[in-house]
């Protein structure tokens, strides 16, 4: 078997082999984004033809750092592809280019052949070069050069293919930033999808929790009015959860009240007593909150997360949502005259009593998260009366860019 030869393509499709046609070509093609992968293997017919080669691969770091992965070959036999896809990192001169910024050759290609039983490139391979794929400090791949006789490379066109290596591993270095920040993106959307799911579904499920023992006492008792009361209170709820689930899973989007963030609030408090027995009461001593749509938004899942929380765990009689505005900042505060924290709820023990850790953590952890991208914070406390105080503050210049993070 002799090595397989590189064939270049006619002029009106190839990348031309002189140096500076190739830098200029490269760096056009990455300022343009190329695909990354595409790109290398493309890039090897002209690296090849510049260095004189007759074969070529590129290899990059796996994310372990332990291995060396194959994504771009030309002319390599079949059998040397399937035994090269995948090299440890300290393979020989391959190794050393991927630990420090170096051009390395090997002369003695036994130890290559070593990861294939059929002889390397069918003993026609006499020298491989080695060449880093750096950024700053660190080296993300190499890119290999395979040769059938025993050339030499002069100096200038050396420092060529090393420039190459260095504009490749800023390539390399760039894809795993853009990676990283897709991957971060997607970790946001799960998470919001989550407090989306957890705000429009959850909340309405344990009063629906709240209401089937009320409703099964009803039935027991043969009180008709009293079962067709949290029979409807039921129906309705799940008819919200129906609605709701729809809506998160075909737009990803929450509904807001079109008349604002006061008008829901003010909404919330008209139906709170009937849905928990407690008094709800909202005062509102700011002229202009100044929110934008998206802000109203945070603020109204937060508020609506307390006051969930009041209903489910708190046995109070009345809960007040104050609102005052400052020259610094925004404040809501929400307060009960229920257990307080300090003394646990019936439900609290009901929990514990099966073995099962409180739920009321991870809605404060969303609240908590959804005070940050406000740029806030939320502080959880007891009550001077009594019972238990949430206050949300927003400092208002982190709401002066109408953003919210």
């Amino acid at each position: 078997m002799t090595l397989n030869r590189v064939h270049l393509p006619s002029s009106s499709g190839a990348v031309p082999a002189h140096p500076q046609a190739v830098l200029s070509g490269l760096t056009g093609e990455l300022g343009a984004g190329s695909d990354l992968e595409q790109l290398l293997e493309r890039f090897l017919v002209s690296i090849t033809a510049l260095a004189g080669a007759q074969a070529g691969a590129v290899r990059v770091l796996t994310d372990d750092g332990r291995s060396m992965r194959l994504v771009g070959q030309i002319g390599l036999p079949a059998h040397v592809l399937a035994a090269e896809r995948l090299v440890a990192r300290d393979c020989g001169m391959c190794g050393v280019a991927s630990s420090s910024d170096v051009l390395g050759w090997v002369d003695d290609v036994q130890g290559c052949a070593r990861h294939s039983s059929d002889p390397y490139f069918g003993l026609q391979c006499q020298r491989v070069l080695a060449i880093s794929l750096p950024h700053g400090t660190q080296v993300l791949g190499i890119y290999n050069l395979f040769f059938e006789a025993n050339a030499d490379i002069p100096f200038q066109t050396q420092a060529i293919l090393r420039l190459i290596g260095q504009l490749l591993g800023l390539a390399l270095h760039n894809a795993r930033i853009e990676r990283e920040r897709l991957r971060m993106t997607v970790m946001k959307e799960r998470q919001e999808m989550v407090n989306e799911v957890h705000d429009a579904i959850a909340q309405t499920l344990a009063y629906v929790k709240m209401r089937l023992p009320l409703l099964n006492d009803a039935m027991l008792a043969h009180d008709d009015a009293r079962s067709l009361k949290y029979f409807s209170d039921v129906k309705k709820a799940v008819g919200e959860v129906h609605d709701n689930l729809r809506e998160v899973m075909t737009y990803f989007r929450t509904r807001m009240d079109p008349l604002g963030l006061l008008h829901a609030l003010h909404g919330i408090a008209e139906a709170y007593f009937d849905r928990t027995g407690i008094e709800l009461e909202i005062r509102n001593s700011a002229q202009n909150l100044n929110l934008t749509d998206e802000q109203e938004v945070q603020v109204f899942h937060i508020v609506q997360e307390a006051l969930a929380n009041i209903a489910k765990h708190s046995m109070a009689r009345r809960a007040l949502v104050t609102i005052h505005k400052a020259p610094q900042k925004i404040e809501f505060l929400i307060e009960d005259d229920g257990l307080g924290m300090a003394a646990p709820s019936v439900s609290t023990i009901v929990t514990m009593a099966r073995g099962m850790a409180p739920s009321t953590h991870f809605g404060l952890e969303i609240m908590q998260g959804r005070a940050r991208r406000l740029g806030g914070h939320i502080e959880v406390g007891k009550n001077d009366g009594g019972g238990t105080r949430v206050r949300l503050v927003i400092p208002t210049k982190s709401l002066a860019s109408g953003e919210v993070t």
